[in-house]
């Protein structure tokens, strides 16, 4: 929130405007994430229905959590007649900070692990915690130590580029949106190969990597239909 509150009082955003549309935005990540997720395991939630809403038990799926975020930060906008990008970017780098952090719960949980590894960063996995066909070893890779440093990079990024754009005239705010959807979408492609949760799987990929090529796909097509050769991100 600090974050939040620093990057709207230098775009010139009421402290007051930013507290109400992050108390919307939290009950619709929270209630996104959730749906994402139990869309994913229609199965088991369809035997234990009273379970959708244990979410202390796990199950929140950062891309529902996204979805929901955009799509509650149009209807605000649009509400209130204020600027949907400029939001946006303000958001993006707290979304990005709150990710590095909150994915040491994973860690303290033990879920969300990789595959088995020897290397001295191996993380001990408790039995009972272990992913089937995995009972005999004893060390996983820390996917959330890996998605916490990435997601770390891609917020010094995106401050430094809030700190490029409020220098310029017009300040062009989708670059700070799609540079976000863009690196993390990278990020959580990379990961998936050594994550070992069960997750629905499509032509040999986990369902998150398909998410993420089609955002990936989205935001190339994006950059490369306003290329300009000499100022790419004019027209973005």
């Amino acid at each position: 929130m600090i974050v939040i509150f620093k990057l709207a009082d230098k775009y010139k955003v009421s402290k007051e405007t930013i507290i109400d549309s992050v108390f919307y935005l939290i009950i619709a990540g929270i209630i996104g994430a959730r749906a994402y997720h139990v869309l994913l395991e229609p199965s088991y939630y369809f035997a234990n229905p009273l379970s959708v809403f244990k979410v202390w038990e796990g199950g929140l799926a950062i891309h529902g959590a996204i979805i929901a975020g955009l799509i509650t930060t149009w209807f605000f906008a649009k509400k209130y007649c204020l600027d949907l990008w400029q939001l946006f970017a303000i958001y993006v780098p707290g979304l990005a900070l709150g990710q590095a952090i909150g994915r040491w719960g994973n860690y303290f949980n033990q879920e969300l692990y990789g595959t088995p590894t020897s290397l001295p960063w191996g993380i001990p996995i408790e039995p009972i915690n272990r992913v089937n066909n995995y009972f005999d070893m004893y060390f996983f890779h820390p996917t959330f130590l890996y998605e916490s440093i990435g997601s770390l990079l891609i917020f010094a990024i995106l401050i430094y580029l809030h700190s490029w754009i409020l220098k310029k005239e017009k300040p062009n705010y989708k670059i700070i949106v799609y540079s976000y959807l863009f690196l993390y979408s990278i990020l959580r492609f990379s990961l998936e190969f050594i994550r070992i949760d069960p997750t629905p799987e499509f032509i040999g990929l986990r369902w998150p990597q398909i998410i993420s090529l089609i955002i990936i796909a989205i935001i190339s097509t994006l950059f490369l239909k306003n290329y300009k050769t000499k100022n790419p991100l004019k027209n973005i």
